[in-house]
């Protein structure tokens, strides 16, 4: 569960050496071992420069053909990857009173919008659980700050999701959305409608669940009072999860084609110095005497 840190995962006698200056050092090994071994063979060969810009083309299409891997792979795992998908929650606001959401599009969820199939809903219950319960810290765990300010209840099992309705979603030609950070204001462009999702949770009845020992507990239901029951909207965060190899992409095929026009300049330059030597070979020559 988020907002939990365990005291288990810190480095045991970490210090300035290690892990900081070694990780530089293997680093800085690492480079010039894969990198430095190519470049001292092809300048021994070639010349030092363009044994370099051989070696850099070598080295940045390879990362061009890697960054490619990483935007067409169905799952980027182990690979440079933005935020996933995820559900955020937005507003919370009492199951009768959604009509008086800020959202327009979420004020008719319930006549207008589609009751999803129980697959989406375990979906959008992971998200409530993780924004409507509280962390506990457990042995070896330190309960920290950032809770969510949904956050009510002590276990996923002292509520209900009743209905889970959803609205919007798609794709549209362009929409334009501000939003503040700080004291900045941030334009987001988007080609994607927003998806919304709305909730309805309720306390359990624990009236209702006190049973004799040995009797089997009976199905959870919710509790009796109408104003304890809520509806929680949430907003579908498309995440960014080829953001980051995209820009890999276009950062190594500019690198790329840098490293091919260098060779093709220097190319180019050697054929005028070859055909200005030609010229000048052929006009310092004799010409032949007829007889």
């Amino acid at each position: 569960m988020h907002g939990l840190v365990i005291a288990q995962e810190t480095i045991p006698g970490a210090n300035l050496w290690y892990p900081t200056i070694l990780g530089v050092l293997v680093v800085i090994a690492a480079v010039g071992l894969f990198c430095g071994t190519p470049y001292l063979l092809l300048a021994t060969n070639l010349g030092s420069r363009l044994g370099f810009l051989v070696a850099a083309a070598g080295l940045t299409g390879m990362l061009f053909l890697i960054s490619c891997l990483w935007l067409t792979t169905a799952s980027p795992l182990n690979t440079l990857h933005g935020r996933a998908p995820s559900w955020k929650a937005v507003e919370s606001l009492p199951s009768e009173d959604i009509a008086r959401s800020k959202i327009p599009a979420v004020q008719t969820i319930h006549q207008t919008g589609t009751k999803v199939n129980t697959t989406e809903q375990a979906n959008v219950k992971a998200a409530v659980d993780s924004t409507v319960v509280t962390p506990q810290g457990g042995p070896g765990e330190v309960t920290v700050t950032g809770t969510s300010k949904f956050a009510k209840y002590q276990q996923a099992t002292d509520y209900i999701v009743s209905n889970t309705y959803e609205t919007g979603g798609g794709n549209i030609f362009s929409q334009f959305k501000v939003s503040v950070n700080g004291t900045f204001p941030v334009l987001h462009l988007s080609t994607h409608k927003p998806l919304y999702a709305v909730v309805d949770i309720c306390p359990i009845d624990e009236q209702a669940a006190i049973v004799p020992y040995g009797v089997k507990p009976p199905t959870p239901v919710c509790d009796k009072d109408v104003s304890k029951r809520e509806s929680l909207v949430f907003e579908k965060d498309l995440g960014s999860t080829r953001v980051p190899p995209m820009v890999a992409l276009f950062s190594f095929a500019l690198l790329f084609t840098l490293c091919l026009l260098g060779l093709h300049w220097r190319e180019k330059d050697m054929r005028e110095r070859a055909a200005v030597l030609a010229r000048a070979s052929s006009g310092s020559s004799p010409t032949p005497q007829k007889a």
